[in-house]
């Protein structure tokens, strides 16, 4: 309990007393307790000081959980000479009942269907050197009625039919300006965090790039990325309709011509391929090309990466792109994938930290549920970071069976006459610790 008390105490400045007091009985509680993480069983784990009441009144007060992250990032995990891009992504918790605050049906990658949950939205600092994500920002998203009434309106396929306009561009229309462009209420929530944390930073370290899934491949969002100022490296459809510059003479009178040939992926140009490599019988060939899109309002740094079975001779294809027209072709493919280290920080928020067990149905208790499981994912990081020099495989599993160990040991201490010697007390404390733990290793923590 010690180490994260001390971890905590840049936040002394920013919250309460009271707040940063039950925030360290509470952590300390996470990381050494067994089963799902809620509040009665929090309530359980924390010991004297640490009543269900006690958990109930932190979970209702108002954090300005955006501001912690940052400073917990800042003071323990910055590396100044790690470049980071942020990351962001939608998370989606399965939730039962009707009273939970931003219930909603919404869409599970995990399910492949919309399920009965809570969706919150992450944003991670990713480490380009040390290939890990750290979060800084959760925030839920929820739906007004304007956007659940939109989306019962929508036409079906097969069920009414729908009216279809002529051909060409109608009478009388005009050419518009696509990079003014109307954002929907989840681009303008994901640009409010942005901006947000952008002024957090402060300048504090460079972030120029923003790494989103395909979802977001698609003008709006470059739009939205670059009014904060970064720049989006995200994925297009595999059959995506791509053009080249048109190079040729230009007409002396009417439109400029701006599309060249489409894109024909069976036949790139030689010229554009950039690297080719074979790995357990896979070839995989990297093209970059500055190329253009009928939908986007500017230009598009796109890698293409062709995969092919070298004995089968199937292919599939993966098309990346950037608004950054000079990022090179492997710092955009490795950016891009660096993008699913975000996915690690729910995998282990779900797992680990109860972002899956909460009970919780107020706005404020809801929102201080799914940070602190976020949250305890920087903890975690913070406190192996040290121990992974020497042992790269150590997990939180391993952490955890520390955490036990200790609080096993301390309570049982407290029941003997006297305190052993420190020699056999070491001996204690290190053979306890070491009980279920997967990777034996010196966790660099004091023995309290």
């Amino acid at each position: 309990m010690t180490d994260i008390v001390a971890l905590l105490q840049c936040f002394d400045l920013y919250i309460s007393a009271t707040t940063l007091r039950q925030m360290g009985r509470i952590s300390s509680a996470m990381i050494t307790m067994t089963g799902r993480v809620t509040m009665l069983g929090l309530s359980r784990w924390t010991g004297k000081g640490g009543s269900y009441r006690t958990v109930q009144r932190f979970f209702h007060t108002e954090i300005p959980w955006s501001l912690l992250f940052w400073l917990f990032f800042r003071q323990h995990l910055r590396n100044p000479r790690e470049v980071y891009i942020l990351a962001g992504d939608e998370c989606v918790v399965t939730k039962a009942g009707k009273k939970t605050y931003g219930l909603d049906r919404v869409f599970s990658g995990l399910y492949g269907r919309p399920v009965a949950g809570l969706a919150f939205f992450g944003l991670s600092l990713v480490g380009t050197q040390a290939r890990r994500a750290y979060p800084v920002m959760v925030e839920q998203r929820v739906r007004d009625e304007t956007e659940k009434a939109a989306a019962k309106t929508k036409t079906k396929k097969g069920t009414e039919t729908v009216k279809r306009n002529r051909p060409g561009r109608p009478r009388g229309g005009k050419n518009k300006d696509k990079t003014q462009v109307e954002l929907s209420g989840e681009l303008q929530h994901i640009q409010a965090m942005l901006r947000k944390q952008l002024a957090l930073i402060n300048g504090d370290i460079a972030i120029n790039y923003l790494a989103l899934d395909g979802k977001f491949g698609n003008n709006n969002a470059l739009q939205m990325t670059r009014q904060c100022g970064l720049h989006l490296i995200s994925k297009l459809r595999h059959d995506a309709a791509l053009y080249f510059p048109y190079a040729g003479p230009q007409n002396h009178y009417g439109p400029r011509r701006k599309y060249g040939d489409r894109v024909d992926y069976n036949h790139l140009p030689a010229q554009c391929l950039k690297e080719t490599t074979i790995v357990d019988g896979v070839q995989t060939q990297y093209y970059q090309a500055i190329l253009l899109h009928k939908g986007f309002a500017q230009p598009l740094n796109v890698v293409i990466l062709i995969k092919t079975h070298r004995k089968t001779r199937k292919q599939a294809r993966v098309i990346l792109f950037s608004s950054d027209l000079d990022l090179s072709y492997d710092k955009l493919v490795d950016y891009y994938g660096l993008r699913y280290q975000i996915e690690f920080n729910f995998r282990d928020a779900k797992q680990y930290w109860g972002l899956e067990d909460f009970m919780t149905v107020t706005e404020t208790a809801v929102t201080n549920a799914a940070n602190l499981s976020l949250f305890m994912v920087d903890v975690a990081q913070t406190l192996l970071q040290p121990a992974r020099q020497d042992s790269p495989d150590l997990s939180v599993l391993d952490l955890k069976a520390h955490f036990r160990g200790r609080k096993y040991v301390t309570e049982t201490l407290k029941l003997l006459p006297e305190m052993p010697e420190p020699i056999l007390l070491d001996r204690i404390f290190h053979t306890i610790a070491q009980i279920g733990s997967v990777h034996t290793a010196n966790l660099y923590l004091n023995s309290p």
